[in-house]
């Protein structure tokens, strides 16, 4: 699969993250028309991002937020009542978007092999389709609350839960050699981490994703061969 190929099958567009943002917090965001709420989330969402990611969180201010989406503060306030509820909305609904996607994807797959490359692709496509949420998301984290935190460290260690399960059914089944899963796990995590928080890093060594993806699976492969 290429990064061409994941984005034909795989539909992650803004209007159906807010769309789900709005199901997750009817009760409460206050304004009632979906198409609107739908907008509107949009436009705040990509104002927090881009603000976000070039000043930081807790330097962006619901007056900067206004004056980037377009919004009056009166109608940011329709739909969260402080930043630490949209910071909150934002993870969550980023967090739900991955897991869902990485496992429709993986789910389907024969064989451990080819089931820990779809997975490896798949996480590294997504962080590109939505680079500016995983950069968010990595940056932030010392900004959200603690049990935020805790759900932010479990959603990383079931990331990498994937990954082990997958060499661990891949030695089990007599695939790969016996090895620790745990550490190559790990340092798989933090390889898939570094293509969105170091992006630049690539762009200017003219690597494509999808020469990073077959290095990373070609990398892996190499530690599990018996």
């Amino acid at each position: 699969m290429t990064f061409e190929d994941f984005k034909k099958m795989v539909s992650v567009s803004k209007e159906e993250i807010c769309r789900e943002i709005l199901e997750a917090n009817r009760d409460k965001i206050k304004v009632k028309k979906e198409k609107k709420v739908v907008e509107n989330l949009v436009k705040i969402f990509d104002a927090t991002l881009d603000i976000s990611n070039r000043e930081g969180f807790s330097n962006m201010t619901v007056r900067n937020l206004s004056r980037k989406s377009g919004l009056s503060m009166g109608a940011l306030y329709s739909y969260f009542s402080n930043k630490d509820e949209l910071l909150t909305m934002i993870q969550t609904q980023g967090r739900e978007t991955s897991r869902r996607v990485l496992e429709s994807q993986v789910a389907p797959i024969d064989g451990p092999r080819r089931k820990l490359h779809r997975a490896i692709q798949c996480h590294l496509y997504l962080s590109e389709v939505m680079q500016p949420w995983f950069y968010f998301s990595y940056i932030e984290a010392r900004n959200l609350s603690k049990p935020e935190q805790k759900r932010a460290i479990a959603s990383e260690l079931e990331a990498e839960a994937v990954f082990r399960d997958i060499m661990t059914e891949g030695i089990r089944q007599g695939v790969y050699a016996e090895k620790d899963t745990s550490l190559p796990a790990s340092v798989l995590k933090a390889m898939l981490q570094d293509w969105y928080v170091k992006r630049w890093k690539y762009k200017q060594r003219a690597i494509s994703i999808d020469t990073y993806a077959d290095f990373v699976i070609d990398f892996l492969e190499t530690y599990l061969k018996k």
